[in-house]
């Protein structure tokens, strides 16, 4: 009798406390959620633009930077977004995602700075010197007369990633010219740190990125990648700041710019909802930095 009574006592204590726990780590979903779908079937309309897109090149330190300019094909004004490739350069599949982003109203700069420098695709070593090249770029964004913002935001993915935190952070850039960093599984520390710090390590200069923050990665990201990230973007909420992870199930790198042979269906529903989201991101911290006359 009393076994029974205390084995009915526990059970009943732990469904207690396991519904008292659910409740208590109930997820935000405000930030995802729309009553008007839900409750009207309306579904968010995004931006869409005919693009124009040229070349050009700027100096530094005695070596022309090549880079490409994709903007809408008018004549208006849009926000400013700094485009920095990763790994494996500005080619032709990278591009396609330039476009996907200007389409939705912005005016893209994206530097090849690896062209640049006559190197080929996927180094292993980070030179430290290319990143004064892409902190140029911002200076080439930024004089434009056809942006309608005087900040911008950097957007990237892999080691861009790294080099866009290195712009924000180290260069001083998010304290005047830039308002927003969005990345699509990025490297998050040095690629010359040693293996251990690889894994279990961040860059250190995560604790000084005080700009609002969107990254993307998807549930199958490489362990290595996947467990800095998550810890960088805990770093930051922890320390009160602006950062948001968005994972996507059924996706692991590259599901941006994965080509249409070995692309899968839930590459391209991970694509299109994190390019709105990004969009969405991009105009909501530029908006205040809107000008009349630039």
């Amino acid at each position: 009798m009393n076994r029974r009574f205390f084995t009915a006592l526990i059970i009943t204590l732990f469904f207690c406390s396991t519904q008292t726990l659910a409740h208590e780590e109930k997820q935000d979903n405000s930030w995802w959620w729309e009553d008007s779908w839900w409750n009207k079937g309306v579904i968010t309309t995004p931006q869409n633009h005919a693009l124009d897109i040229t070349t050009g090149s700027y100096e530094r330190n005695g070596v022309d930077i090549p880079f490409t300019v994709i903007r809408p094909d008018d004549k208006n004004k849009y926000p400013a977004v700094l485009f920095q490739h990763g790994r494996r350069g500005l080619d032709e599949l990278v591009k396609r995602h330039a476009k996907r982003l200007a389409a939705r109203g912005f005016v893209v700069l994206a530097p090849d700075i690896y062209g640049a420098h006559f190197m080929g695709t996927h180094p292993i070593e980070h030179d430290y010197e290319l990143e004064k090249d892409v902190n140029a770029a911002v200076d080439v964004l930024m004089a434009r007369k056809d942006i309608s913002t005087n900040k911008a935001c950097i957007y990237s993915h892999t080691r861009g990633g790294y080099y866009s935190l290195k712009i924000a952070t180290t260069f001083k850039r998010q304290e005047k010219e830039l308002a927003c960093y969005v990345s699509y599984y990025p490297h998050l520390q040095d690629p010359n740190a040693p293996e251990p710090l690889q894994v279990y390590g961040y860059a250190p200069e995560i604790n000084d990125l005080t700009i609002p923050t969107l990254v993307f990665i998807g549930d199958e990201e490489q362990y290595q990648r996947r467990r800095i990230i998550e810890t960088s973007i805990k770093v930051l909420q922890d320390k009160g700041r602006d950062a948001r992870l968005i994972i996507y199930p059924g996706v692991g790198r590259g599901f941006d710019f994965r080509p249409e042979r070995v692309r899968t269906f839930a590459d391209d529903l991970a694509s299109k909802d994190a390019i709105q989201r990004a969009a969405a991101f991009i105009r909501k911290n530029l908006a205040a930095h809107t000008v009349t006359n630039h």
